[in-house]
């Protein structure tokens, strides 16, 4: 075992007694982290290890203590809705390492690429995600356990919302406004980083089921945040897969509903407004951000940042008003 890094997995494993690791493969993917699959003698388990540097073009730090944050979140998750996010099996936070179950099932974003947009998915990951911030929602005891404002705001705030800001002077006053308050929000749980990258589907047929991966942005902060950061999501793969456009609407229609369906804690309208207010400047920067998506070409992404400012402009409060103004600009 030459490399440095696998040696380094392979001792946490047997020191955290899970056995004797037989092969390490890195996993593909891993922008932020080191993400191994560990062979144990009976069993996988996958070992994350966050980076201090991102794998992205531009210069992009993080705290790698978020390592700690990502397997708290994991273990919230389970404890609000077993079925939500992986086992975690053991952890070293001082190493930034931590192990959870190894599972084999499909990536929500694949299925999305190759056009197989499910609605009744998309609901459930809207509820899930309702779930895991109702059960959060104004609890002292977990906030206190999520100290991660500065984090949040290296790895979201900033690569988003303000480097996008300073890619468009005129619109920085509102984009730095955006990050203000989202800054501000503290009402529960937040993962940070719902993209359909991160939901692999368990389950079969009408009995799937999202479990939710990737939690390094943990943050006890605005639920808004990641109910618009995976609506954002369908409207950039409607762009990407075209002839799915409607069913990717269908899937924004079914999980917004859902999950406005779950709050609890606060004025749906007030969630709402803050979600719709808000997507239109992290759509704006998937292109112009420090975290363009890969899958755009510059057409596309002419297109999408287009229509990202002429929302932006609008500034509407209801989902279903920002989804019928995207299906007109974005044509």
């Amino acid at each position: 075992m030459e490399d440095p890094a696998a040696r380094a997995i392979a001792r946490f494993v047997e020191r955290a007694g899970l056995g004797r690791a037989s092969a390490l493969q890195p996993l593909a993917g891993g922008v932020s982290s080191d993400i191994w699959r560990v062979e144990l003698a009976s069993h996988s388990v996958c070992v994350k290890r966050a980076l201090p540097r991102l794998r992205v073009a531009q210069v992009w730090e993080a705290p790698v203590e978020r390592n700690r944050y990502e397997r708290q979140w994991l273990q919230a998750a389970r404890a609000a809705l077993p079925s939500a996010a992986p086992d975690v099996i053991a952890w070293d936070d001082d190493a930034g390492l931590f192990a959870m179950e190894y599972l084999d099932l499909p990536v929500w974003k694949k299925l999305l690429a190759e056009a197989h947009a499910d609605a009744s998915f998309a609901g459930k990951v809207g509820a899930s995600l309702a779930a895991i911030h109702a059960a959060t929602a104004n609890d002292r005891t977990v906030a206190g356990r999520f100290p991660t404002d500065a984090i949040f705001h290296a790895i979201r705030l900033e690569p988003y919302l303000l480097a996008t800001a300073r890619a468009h002077p005129s619109l920085s006053n509102k984009l730095e406004k955006l990050a203000a308050r989202t800054a501000s929000m503290k009402r529960c749980l937040v993962h940070g980083d719902v993209s359909p990258k991160n939901i692999l589907v368990g389950g079969a047929g009408p009995s799937h089921f999202p479990i939710f991966l990737d939690a390094e942005c943990a943050w006890y902060g605005d639920p808004a945040f990641d109910l618009a950061f995976c609506l954002n999501h369908l409207f950039l793969k409607s762009v990407w897969v075209p002839a799915a456009k409607q069913a990717f609407m269908a899937c924004y229609d079914s999980l917004s509903h859902a999950y406005l369906e779950g709050v609890k804690w606060e004025p749906r309208t007030d969630i709402e407004s803050r979600a719709a207010t808000l997507l239109p400047g992290l759509l704006l920067a998937r292109v112009d951000g420090k975290s363009p998506v890969e899958y755009l070409d510059a057409s596309q992404q002419a297109r999408v940042r287009a229509a990202a400012i002429t929302l932006l402009g609008r500034g509407s409060a209801s989902l279903a008003e920002l989804r019928d103004a995207w299906q007109r600009s974005s044509t």
